[in-house]
């Protein structure tokens, strides 16, 4: 079956099959990672994207519904809206056009050409666009982005740049197996690079997709330039699928500890949010061992 896209506000009074987000009103079935999101049986998944095309694979039973919606717009979300408007389209480039939504969500990437689309995404999202403008062009921009190489080109570099870093280690990772956390220590004559983070966040330090692409840890510590930053990846927030997932740590008690030793101020933010920080303004005093052994700790 096919279906017709529909915003969100105004498919609150038809049903309408939700994807990437959380069912309304008139909702009648729900293919969504997030969290509290019901998922129809044998159809959960990572990705979002990928519960839709598991659901053209075998398609649940359901009331009646012509409509699929989504309350935000991103790579996962504008994946998971095209399978199932263009499902036959959609089925020959799968395995591209669910790495654009793991390139978007989980900063992770197969192919290049679905990170550069994601970085193209996420710029079109920048500029306000919305399903409207980009259903139609998500196909050409997955399989031949040069066509988009003046939006992606500079974020691409950066991407580049960082798995130079890695390869000739002025970028290490440490990764500690029993938290499931990586140490990122950045040399610092490194320059600072970032990019983007979902469709409208970014990074800072190296780029993301580097990093994630290079560990599978999910939580993150990244040292540079006596600065420090702890992050949960956002795969610890959706319901995860493919691996357990330890339950994340409220930072703030540690964050208050560091401002006791520290005339940097540390803050941390709500460990429900998407993919929540712990970090501080300014240089910290602190040396790399001491907050390194009191995450650790802390998070054991």
């Amino acid at each position: 079956m096919t279906f017709a896209f529909l915003d969100c506000d105004v498919a609150r009074t038809v049903a309408n099959v939700v994807v990437d987000g959380s069912a309304n009103e008139a909702t009648v079935l729900t293919l969504s990672h997030w969290p509290g999101a019901t998922a129809p049986p044998g159809l959960a998944r990572d990705l979002s994207a990928e519960m839709a095309f598991a659901y053209l694979d075998s398609p649940c039973d359901h009331a009646p519904a012509a409509v699929v919606t989504n309350n935000h717009f991103d790579q996962d979300g504008l994946v998971s809206v095209f399978a199932l408007t263009e499902p036959d389209l959609a089925l020959t480039h799968r395995e591209l056009l669910i790495d654009v939504a793991a390139a978007g969500d989980f900063g992770t990437f197969q192919d290049r050409r679905a990170a550069r689309a994601s970085m193209v995404i996420a710029h079109w999202c920048n500029l306000g666009w919305g399903y409207s403008e980009a259903l139609g062009m998500l196909v050409a921009l997955a399989t031949e982005p040069d066509r988009y190489r003046e939006v992606w080109e500079r974020e691409d570099a950066n991407l580049s740049a960082s798995e130079a870093a890695l390869a000739r280690g002025s970028i290490v990772i440490t990764e500690h197996l029993d938290v499931d956390l990586a140490i990122v220590d950045i040399a610092d004559d490194e320059p600072l690079i970032g990019g983007h983070r979902f469709a409208h966040q970014t990074f800072e330090g190296m780029h993301p997709m580097a990093l994630h692409n290079a560990t599978s840890r999910f939580r993150i510590l990244v040292v540079a330039q006596n600065r420090y930053r702890f992050v949960d990846r956002y795969e610890t927030w959706v319901q995860f699928q493919s691996r357990a997932t330890l339950p994340r740590r409220n930072m703030e008690k540690l964050a208050t500890a560091f401002n006791q030793l520290d005339a940097a101020h540390w803050t941390a933010e709500n460990p429900n949010d998407l993919a929540p920080m712990m970090t501080h303004t300014g240089e910290s005093q602190l040396d790399r061992n001491t907050v390194v052994e009191a995450v650790t700790a802390f998070l054991q």
